[in-house]
């Protein structure tokens, strides 16, 4: 494993990374899977799908461990919702470092099993994990992304600004932000002046929503 990488577990009993050239935590201390699943889950995915839709297309930023990724694709299962899933991660970990996160105790086996054996794969091309999720990882920085596809969710899960303000630059959303289409839905667990502001000026409409464990709210926004 990268030596600038070391697992903490967090509050719910759950794994997260600490990269010490960041100097952050990949999820919060506050429980990595209970963050996973109120922010992008719950407050994500499931709102979008509250409009009677049955398909969602997924752009993370900050792809990371995959937590994200894995907790829809195993709700998708569950709900019979299927799935297209971007994540823009521009330093991908090793499948190694993947497989000692211990997430395979949250999801269903088939789909841990699905997801490890094609991980390294999805990181060249689109690959089917499941018969309701398909998977690509595009290692790429935010700005040079780019795609032919419009998403209807932005999981925005980049590291804090105070360790990556490049990352919430009205630049960065802006950029990110054009592949949503109208009516499409940004989440994200922080919730800043700055950032409120942005999307404002990006027109969205925002919304204040109660945050997880550790944090009073964060933050969605819907493409108007």
């Amino acid at each position: 494993m990268d030596p600038s990488l070391s697992f903490s577990i967090t509050s719910d009993g759950s794994k997260t990374l600490f990269n010490s050239e960041i100097g952050e935590h990949y999820h919060s201390m506050h429980g990595a899977l209970q963050e996973s699943r109120h922010v992008f889950l719950e407050s994500g995915l499931k709102y979008f799908l509250m409009n009677g839709s049955k398909n969602a297309k997924i752009l993370e930023v900050g792809f990371g461990t995959g937590l994200n990724f894995l907790i829809s694709a195993d709700y998708s299962l569950s709900d019979e919702v299927s799935i297209e899933y971007t994540g823009i991660e521009a330093y991908p970990l090793s499948i190694d470092t993947i497989m000692n996160t211990g997430y395979d105790q949250y999801i269903s086996k088939d789909l841990w099993k699905a997801f490890t054996e094609n991980y390294d794969l999805a990181l060249h091309q689109e690959k089917m994990i499941t018969n309701r999720s398909r998977l690509r990882i595009a290692c790429t920085r935010l700005l040079t992304f780019d795609a032919q596809t419009k998403f209807d969710i932005i999981y925005y899960d980049a590291f804090a600004a105070v360790h990556q303000p490049e990352m919430w630059s009205e630049e960065s959303l802006g950029h990110i932000c054009k592949f949503l289409s109208p009516g499409g839905v940004f989440v994200t667990y922080a919730i800043t002046g700055n950032l409120k502001r942005s999307m404002k000026t990006l027109g969205f409409s925002i919304e204040k929503v109660p945050g997880a464990p550790g944090k009073r709210e964060m933050l969605r926004a819907v493409k108007l």
